[in-house]
């Protein structure tokens, strides 16, 4: 007698909770993902250097981004104090590889795989110092509270000249090395912005699995409980304290590893450069993209990485928009203006963002040509 299987040519239909919350759930998942990944590694081939440098920012950018929405989309705790822990990070990793022999202070442990995790980890110890604070406050009162992290960090930062080199000078980013290989510097047979691109790629295919595999565990259920209702979490026994630190702790991680890696495609690293437009321009990632998904997160931080570019376009074809920093419009004006409106429309007409776009488009492909 032959057997049907319940599953063939119905691909969203699961026979149990595993396969239901598997990674990629479905063949079309799998198909996209892993094209967009084969588009990914070719890119550099056809593409300039300069563009490159910009998707490499991308996807430093899309690391810290994930790590603001596990703990804002995912576990509900407003934060804007992401650029802070992005800081604490990047001069963590500055220190561990930096000149001995520099003007700031430096250990000269270049190895990637040394001081990348050292920046991550000092950054969540930080985190879970400021992570008491979030069991008592909420909402608004919370974001007051980050946002005074920033301030405080951009005194500390600006202050400690042996760490950070002072407002005036500055310091050189952290030595790029892997396994004795150089990827900061131009090689034999790849340029040095193909080489951090394909590095950051990499990286960030590392630290988006790890946080899409966190949100399907317990620990990621536990911050959907708190963030719709903390209370009734707490009822049904999620430690809610225990939860929200690690929520921080995560969040801060993923900050101090994007700072670290941010900045490699910089000659020079001013400390002013870890200021409240940072955290805005993170939370800005997240809306875009969409509060409370992985890959909205990504595509928030990809757009946000190219609107520059875009913006240099556009000055182009507007004559009024100058180009150069003295004229007034110029070309930062006009994206302090896009990043404005991009919120304001995003929270009005698609809360969900980018990804609730793409959901929207999905849905009505699925159901054509019934527009119902």
């Amino acid at each position: 007698m032959l057997t049907r299987n319940p599953a063939a040519k119905r691909p969203l239909l699961f026979t149990s909770y595993t396969s239901e919350t598997a990674l990629l759930n479905t063949r079309a998942k799998r198909t996209a993902v892993l094209v967009l990944l084969l588009v990914a590694l070719y890119l550099p081939l056809g593409v300039a250097d300069a563009e490159l440098t910009m998707l490499a920012r991308g996807s430093a950018y899309a690391i810290g981004a994930i790590g603001l929405g596990l703990l804002t989309g995912y576990a509900g705790q407003i934060s804007l104090g992401h650029a802070f822990f992005a800081g604490v990070g990047f001069y963590a990793a500055a220190v561990i590889s930096g000149d001995p022999d520099g003007r700031a202070l430096g250990f000269g442990i270049t190895e990637i795989l040394v001081w990348l995790p050292a920046a991550g980890l000092v950054a969540a110890a930080i985190g879970v110092i400021v992570a008491p604070l979030a069991t008592r406050l909420r909402g608004l009162y919370l974001a007051i509270v980050t946002l005074g992290l920033v301030f405080i960090g951009e005194h500390v930062f600006a202050q400690w000249e042996t760490v950070t080199g002072g407002p005036a000078s500055g310091r050189p980013p952290p030595v790029v090395q892997l396994f004795g290989y150089r990827l900061d510097v131009d090689g034999t047979m790849f340029t040095r912005a193909q080489q951090l691109y394909w590095l950051l790629l990499v990286l960030l295919v590392i630290f988006a699995v790890a946080a899409r595999n966190l949100a399907r565990s317990n620990i990621g259920r536990a911050f959907t409980a708190i963030r719709d209702r903390d209370v009734a979490a707490g009822v049904i026994g999620v430690n809610v304290v225990k939860q929200k630190t690690v929520a921080f702790a995560i969040s801060s991680f993923y900050a101090g590893c994007a700072g670290a890696l941010l900045y490699t495609t910089f000659l020079n690293v001013n400390p002013s450069q870890f200021d409240l437009f940072l955290s805005v321009l993170f939370i800005v990632m997240v809306l875009i993209g969409g509060a409370g998904t992985i890959s909205g997160a990504i595509a928030g931080a990809f757009f946000i990485a190219v609107l520059p570019r875009l913006t240099e376009e556009l000055a182009t074809v507007l004559p009024y928009i100058s180009t150069r920093p003295q004229d007034i419009p110029n070309v930062s004006h006009m994206q302090a203006v896009i990043y404005g409106l991009l919120i304001i429309g995003f929270l009005i007409f698609e809360p969900r963002g980018l990804f609730g776009i793409w959901v929207r488009i999905r849905n009505w492909w699925k159901s054509f040509p019934f527009s119902y």
